[in-house]
């Protein structure tokens, strides 16, 4: 019997006879309140956690309030550089070879609109991802960028107007040296048909609107445009973008999706 720095009998840590190792063993879904960093400074949100760990074939379970704890000691304000140090953590309070940690939440920015500059909050889903194994560390940023998108076929064939719709650009992206979540905001942003406000004013309106039509993209344009740029980026090493227009004069969605790894 394995007893615990209490003299409690630890079943988790007892040994286990089917000699059948677990990928992945933790806790799922769990809400807690963080602070995070970004190039806009700190900002206090409720984020959702996956995390577990690999599970050696000679041990019953794991210690699951272990996972609670990393979250409960965590101090400081998480940023893209620190949440390694979160992993890392797990890992050894686990005492496991390897460990993934998915940490969700939603990251405002205040935007002011193009012409009357009022300003207002958009919201973006915000996942960093991690993977430890061994000493090999791993985090990937995903993003979720709401824009405009306008058809080109709808503007060429039709005598008046275009239709147009809201997208969402799902970024994921790893790399050797840190790239801040609003970087890959503002470069999804840039090649939209337009950006989207919380607030806009009738200036503003007629701006976007034009904007919109000045610059029309299937999706099949923007998810390359969206590589393109992240082609550029010398620090980006692997990358995921899908484009999601939700039609405005469909009953379904128009979907385009690149993946890559650089060489």
């Amino acid at each position: 019997m394995k007893l615990d720095s209490v003299g409690i009998e630890d079943v988790q840590g007892s040994a286990d006879s089917r000699n059948i190792a677990i990928d992945r063993v933790g806790i799922k879904a769990l809400r807690h309140p963080v602070a995070f960093s970004d190039r806009s400074g700190v900002q206090h949100t409720v984020a959702q956690f996956d995390m577990s760990v690999s599970l050696s074939a000679e041990f019953k379970g794991t210690h699951m309030s272990r996972f609670i704890d990393i979250l409960n000691s965590q101090s400081s304000a998480i940023n893209v550089e620190s949440f390694k140090t979160i992993l890392a953590n797990m890992q050894q309070r686990l005492d496991a070879d390897q460990g993934i940690v998915e940490m969700e939440f939603p990251w405002f920015i205040n935007k002011s609109a193009p012409i009357s500059g009022v300003k207002s909050l958009v919201d973006y889903q915000v996942t960093l991802i991690g993977k430890i194994a061994g000493e090999v560390c791993e985090t990937a940023i995903r993003v979720v960028v709401p824009v405009t998108s306008l058809c080109p076929c709808s503007k060429k064939i039709s005598e008046y107007g275009a239709h147009n719709q809201r997208s969402h650009v799902t970024v994921e992206v790893t790399s050797e040296q840190t790239i801040q979540v609003e970087e890959l905001i503002d470069l999804v942003e840039a090649q939209a048909s337009a950006e989207l406000y919380g607030m806009l004013k009738r200036v503003d309106e007629k701006f976007v609107t034009e904007q919109a039509y000045d610059n029309p993209k299937f999706v099949e344009d923007m998810v390359r445009d969206v590589a393109g740029s992240l082609n550029e980026d010398q620090r980006v090493t692997a990358y995921k973008v899908a484009v999601e227009n939700f039609e405005s004069i469909h009953n379904h969605s128009a979907y385009a999706e690149i993946s890559y790894t650089r060489p």
